[in-house]
């Protein structure tokens, strides 16, 4: 699956089209152009392309909803399962806050779970605390773990959890434990990747968040060889039967990061809205812009690579200084 540009190229202009639109105060439009742009880049890749998470089901969503034919459709193209969140933290462009992306991951055919839309009870973690922690230890139990495979103490871990009701006790429980947290009003999977980089000061994701971005989530770790596990939680009426109908009605199960993207050829790509720790937001200048994103594949070869591309427009007559 050797897609990885086109898949960057996607993320990237639904990163510009929704960048246009911040602090606006109007969450759903920029989803919709940022949701118009990714689906438009989509049309002419040699693929025939499936959203198996996406806006929504066909009635719920104009495009990228989930079950959607994207691609050229040529028939000797390759099948290709795709995730997206052309808007990730749609709240976060409204107001002009930091960590707002737009997402793709991309596997062969089966390579990704359709996950229902509930929640997802989550850790996340990156490669050099893989397979020390789990979802029936403690918060402190765990936190311990990821601070010897670390090598540092709890104090200097720093975790990501999302500012809701629901989390009352795990912020608790992690600040008995002596770690900082670093709250955030939404979107939970640009802090989930950075937990697998250096650099970030992001040691651990913790919490609640949405199962579709848990797939994601997943598709990230694939490529850079952390983990996340998670467990499906119902909270809302009719939940465990949608879960039931879907085929998860073990509510104990744990998924692990191979059942959540259970390819091991993964193409993820992520484009910065605003900024954040692990992306720059787009920046415009007169006759373009300059975007900065993340591109990785788990296979075939293997990489990761951060693109800090301007883009010109057309019609752009001048001398580019960039600063």
């Amino acid at each position: 699956m050797s897609l990885a540009d086109d898949f960057l190229n996607i993320a990237q202009q639904a990163a510009i089209a929704s960048a246009r639109t911040i602090g606006y105060g109007q969450k759903n439009h920029s989803d919709h152009v940022a949701t118009e742009a990714m689906r438009q880049s989509m049309d002419s890749v040699a693929m025939r392309g499936r959203i198996v998470i996406g806006e929504g089901e066909r009635d719920e969503a104009p495009m990228l909803y989930i079950g959607e034919a994207v691609g050229n459709q040529a028939p000797d193209a390759p099948e290709i399962d795709i995730a997206v969140d052309p808007l990730e933290g749609t709240n976060l462009c409204a107001t002009g806050a930091p960590n707002s992306i737009a997402v793709l991951a991309a596997a062969p055919r089966g390579g990704l779970l359709h996950a229902p839309d509930v929640y997802l009870n989550k850790i996340v973690v990156g490669p050099d605390a893989k397979s020390t922690v789990s979802l029936d230890a403690t918060v402190e139990e765990n936190l311990k773990e990821i601070a010897r495979a670390l090598k540092r103490s709890i104090s200097d871990l720093l975790i990501v959890v999302l500012d809701r009701d629901r989390h009352k006790q795990l912020i608790a429980d992690i600040r008995q434990a002596g770690a900082r947290i670093r709250l955030i009003g939404d979107g939970d999977l640009a802090p989930g990747v950075a937990a697998s980089l250096a650099g970030t000061g992001v040691h651990a994701v913790m919490g609640a968040g949405g199962a579709p971005e848990g797939v994601l989530t997943a598709a990230a770790m694939r490529c850079l060889g952390g983990e996340i596990l998670g467990r499906l939680v119902p909270a809302r009426e009719g939940d465990e039967q949608r879960l039931a109908d879907a085929g998860y009605p073990d509510l104990s199960r744990v998924f692990k990061t191979e059942d959540l993207a259970p390819s091991d050829e993964v193409v993820f790509s992520a484009s910065g809205v605003t900024d954040g720790a692990l992306l720059k937001g787009v920046r415009f200048f007169g006759g373009g812009c300059r975007s900065h994103s993340l591109v990785m594949s788990s296979k075939g070869p293997r990489f990761v690579r951060f693109v800090d591309q301007v883009h010109l427009n057309d019609d752009y007559p001048g001398k580019l200084t960039v600063s």
